[in-house]
């Protein structure tokens, strides 16, 4: 059964994005998935959306929910009826709501971790950092820029804009498979972050990502995006 049609706002999203050693995500990734590369490079992150009258598709918006998530994200590829798609592995979910949680694997895809949530944003800066029930933890301090980071992978913000709006399909591991949700978003635009902080007890796991194969590219900012997700079919596990 697909994931049904959802609709609502990206009130805020923050991407969160490391460039890994492309054997590292190769020996982590669960077949079919192998990583996207970037000029040698796979990419990897934590998205953080805070989303507002989050409600199925043709529902009003007044019975909507509003959350902040957390997903720890893998650029990939993958071959699909002889054609390759691109998109990302999302092995890691985290909700401050108790419904995305209980309703991980129907309404939302894969599981969810209840996770208890900070946030604080004055003035195009921006103080964002979860705590889970399983003790995972992830903490960013940021702030609105326009310069960009010449030790990025990507050659400037356009590109890795077209980089992840070409990536907007996703699929989380659930019992016996993965499941598909796809982001439509009505407008996409993009703009840059400076972080002066950013931890993450899943990428700096040395048993998964050995110490000096994960380092941080960029961070990225989208706001007041409305959108629909769509869910697809799923991917059995091989």
């Amino acid at each position: 059964m697909k994931i049904p049609k959802i609709k609502g706002t990206i009130d805020r999203r923050i991407l969160i994005n490391y460039q890994v050693d492309k054997e590292v995500l190769a020996r982590y990734l669960p077949k079919p998935f192998t990583p996207k590369l970037v000029n040698g490079k796979g990419i990897a992150g934590i998205c953080l959306i805070r989303s507002k009258d989050i409600r199925p598709k043709g529902l009003p918006k007044q019975i909507g929910i509003s959350s902040e998530n957390g997903a720890h994200r893998i650029a990939v590829e993958w071959v699909e009826n002889g054609k390759t798609k691109e998109g990302v592995y999302i092995p890691r979910r985290d909700t401050s709501s108790k419904l995305n949680a209980m309703a991980g694997g129907t309404v939302f895809p894969g599981l969810h971790h209840k996770a208890a949530f900070t946030v604080k944003e004055t003035n195009g800066e921006y103080e964002v950092a979860f705590v889970s029930e399983d003790k995972t933890t992830l903490s960013i301090t940021a702030k609105e820029t326009d310069v960009w980071n010449t030790q990025s992978v990507f050659e400037n913000l356009s590109c890795v804009s077209d980089f992840f709006e070409k990536g907007s399909i996703g699929y989380s591991p659930y019992g016996d498979a993965f499941d598909g949700l796809q982001l439509k978003a009505y407008t996409w635009k993009v703009s840059l972050l400076e972080v002066s902080h950013v931890q993450s007890s899943f990428f700096e796991d040395e048993r998964i990502f050995p110490k000096g194969s994960v380092r941080f590219d960029n961070a990225l900012l989208m706001k007041d995006i409305e959108h629909e997700w769509i869910g697809l079919d799923k991917i059995k596990t091989c």
